[in-house]
């Protein structure tokens, strides 16, 4: 037990210490200015000027979309290792197929030239190449996809009730008014419906006509008054004409209920050109404007994963947006191994949002039980940890939840967990309302939902039991779900 005496020593040894100096904290913080990488030194863009390079419509027309537009901007110099691994993962594993704005492969080895000595290695190495451009030996071998793992592992369209309308939570709804991003993420967890077909994943598609698919999500939203909040994602929202966006946002805002607006979309970060556009801007004045008369608040939510992707651009895009009158830019991260899963990731990246970019850290998810993802997922375990890491660095405003978006529950803290079996790396989840497939199934509110950690981070009796058990317990699983629904589908008729 300390004394009195005890606690005046160790105040009088620690007056005056700097506790920001990295010998006493496990993170040091120091300020960071944002850097726009050098995009010349890739030869195929060494004559492009900072006029072009500030173009959303250059960007746009030089996404870097397969293997020989790569190869054209990363030169001969690349290992042919590299280009060989990243094929084989283009026809065997990959869910989402190649797009990247120049904007987003400029900030992979932000500081070396493909020529330069160790370019392949640190190409490898590097956090943005991980999610954006994985390859096949990034993958898990033992196992590379989950037995839980589904192209909707989150049961997004099971919750349609219109079409690209999801209405998951009781006063929340996610509108996708579109399939396509400027972007592909290898981790996305709509890869079931956004983006091209890939060899592994034959992608969904919308049936309705893009006017009537929209006009059928006001329709619902006008009359369904428990309805305040409606995230407008997609895809994203830069691909689609802003005429159209800004459209389907003032609808919105025509329908009493809905008091918070959120614009999803990951090109503030990957492609800050298309925020900075005077239509874009002088639209979303008009729409903050248009918010703050009827009391209703809009906010952009963007998705970065690393502090390598924020640059002075990007902070001009953010800076914009909130010149225009919205509410906050708030940040949206996924917890990937491999480039974030690291509380000093974390934390760099959370004060370079915010000092760089004035953009709020808000949440990290852990990545979804998607097939093929099991090499950029933590355990719930892991997850808990890097909360407790983050924790007193940050102002509380700012400091990021890090949570786990349960099947057929949704978003919930990592600690929110009801039971855990570390052996199998089970987790057990409750909810305390019911998805739109629910309203009749009398045990929603009380049975428990699973979700699972990768194997690999099982203990080895844990890893042998999946091994004899995978396929028994995902037939279980399945027949549970299966018999849910229908007890629900029968009560509503």
């Amino acid at each position: 037990m300390s004394t009195a005496t005890d606690l005046e020593t160790a105040g009088s040894a620690l007056a005056g210490a700097d506790l920001g100096d990295s010998t006493h904290q496990p993170y040091h913080y120091g300020y960071r200015p944002l850097v726009e990488p050098d995009w010349t030194r890739f030869a195929a863009w060494q004559g492009v000027t900072t006029a072009e390079w500030e173009s959303v419509q250059w960007q746009r027309s030089h996404c870097v979309k397969n293997l020989k537009q790569l190869r054209a901007v990363l030169g001969d110099a690349v290992d042919e290792e590299f280009f060989s691994d990243l094929e084989r993962d283009q026809q065997q594993r990959a869910t989402m197929s190649m797009l990247m704005p120049p904007q987003m492969v400029n900030t992979m080895v932000p500081h070396l030239a493909p020529d330069a000595a160790g370019f392949t290695d640190a190409l490898y190495a590097d956090p943005i190449r991980r999610y954006m451009l994985p390859v096949f030996s990034d993958r898990r071998t033992d196992w590379p996809s989950h037995p839980h793992a589904t192209r909707d592992s989150l049961h997004e369209h099971d919750m349609w009730v219109a079409e690209g309308l999801t209405h998951r939570y009781p006063t929340k709804v996610l509108a996708e008014i579109l399939p396509t991003c400027p972007q592909y993420c290898g981790h996305c967890t709509r890869m079931d419906l956004v983006g091209n077909s890939t060899p592994v994943i034959d992608k969904l598609k919308f049936t309705l006509k893009p006017v009537d698919r929209l006009d059928s999500m006001h329709e619902y939203l006008r009359r369904t008054p428990s309805v305040r909040d409606v995230v407008v994602s997609g895809g994203d929202v830069a691909n689609m004409p802003w005429a159209r966006v800004e459209d389907f946002v003032a609808k919105l805002l025509e329908i009493e209920n809905i008091r918070d607006i959120r614009l999803a979309t990951k090109a503030l970060m990957g492609l800050p050109q298309h925020w900075l556009q005077d239509d874009v801007r002088a639209g979303m004045e008009r729409l903050a404007t248009t918010a703050r008369a009827r009391g209703v608040n809009i906010a952009i939510h963007t998705h970065v994963n690393h502090v390598n992707s924020l640059t002075p651009l990007v902070a001009r895009a953010s800076h914009a947006m909130l010149e225009t009158g919205i509410r906050d830019v708030r940040n949206q991260g996924v917890l990937l191994e491999g480039v974030n899963a690291d509380a000093h990731d974390l934390l760099d990246l959370c004060f370079g949002l915010l000092d760089g970019a004035s953009i709020t850290p808000y949440y990290f998810y852990m990545c979804d039980m998607i097939p093929f993802s099991e090499h950029w997922r933590t355990s719930v375990d892991k997850a808990q940890r890097l909360q407790h890491a983050i924790m007193g660095y940050l102002p509380g405003f700012a400091t990021p939840r890090i949570v786990c978006d349960v099947p057929y529950v949704g978003k919930r803290w990592v600690h929110q967990l009801s039971e855990y079996d570390r052996e199998r790396g089970v987790s057990y989840w409750t909810k305390n309302y019911r998805t739109s497939i629910e309203a009749g199934d009398p045990e929603a509110l009380t049975r428990t939902y699973e979700y699972h950690d990768p194997i690999h981070t099982l203990p080895e009796s844990g890893q042998r039991w999946w091994a004899e058990h995978a396929a028994s317990d995902v037939d279980a699983a399945e027949r549970a779900a299966r018999a849910s629904r229908e007890t629900s589908e029968s009560q509503k008729d």
